[in-house]
């Protein structure tokens, strides 16, 4: 078994047998806890890996890997009607270029953001999924 250190990949983590604690119990906890929700921790705690984690349960566009994933786990054995669901749009800003004037740095962001929106419309190319009408908006 592997101990990692600085790894929020979590498909990595679980499918090379590195050492994970099986926190996926309280999915149906953040279910129940209402639609906004704020993760506060601090540095290197695992707001990334947490993350990591609820996008492989709730992505639809990695539903078969679901057993491979989160099949052993705690959540695996009982999932929530909601897993592999929903797409997905993570949004890291970590690797916009903050130097320069404003306009290089609006320039940086918003290169970002369209080539995270054009990665989001090609991974689920919207032809293949069933999308359901949402009244919440």
């Amino acid at each position: 078994m592997k101990f990692l250190y600085a790894i929020s990949d979590f498909e990595k983590i679980v499918t090379q047998d590195c050492f994970y604690i099986d926190r996926t119990d309280l999915i149906p906890a953040i279910e129940e806890a209402g639609d906004q929700l704020l993760f506060l921790r601090p540095r290197r705690f695992g707001k990334s890996l947490l993350l990591s984690m609820l996008e492989h349960y709730y992505d639809i566009a990695i539903a078969k890997q679901f057993q491979q994933t989160s099949g052993p786990l705690a959540i695996g054995k009982q999932p929530t009607h909601s897993h592999s669901q929903y797409f997905i749009l993570k949004w890291d800003f970590s690797p916009i270029h903050t130097s320069g004037d404003h306009n290089a740095i609006r320039s940086s962001l918003y290169d970002h953001i369209n080539g995270s929106i054009r990665r989001f419309a090609k991974r689920y190319a919207f032809g293949s999924y069933r999308i359901e009408r949402c009244n919440d908006f």
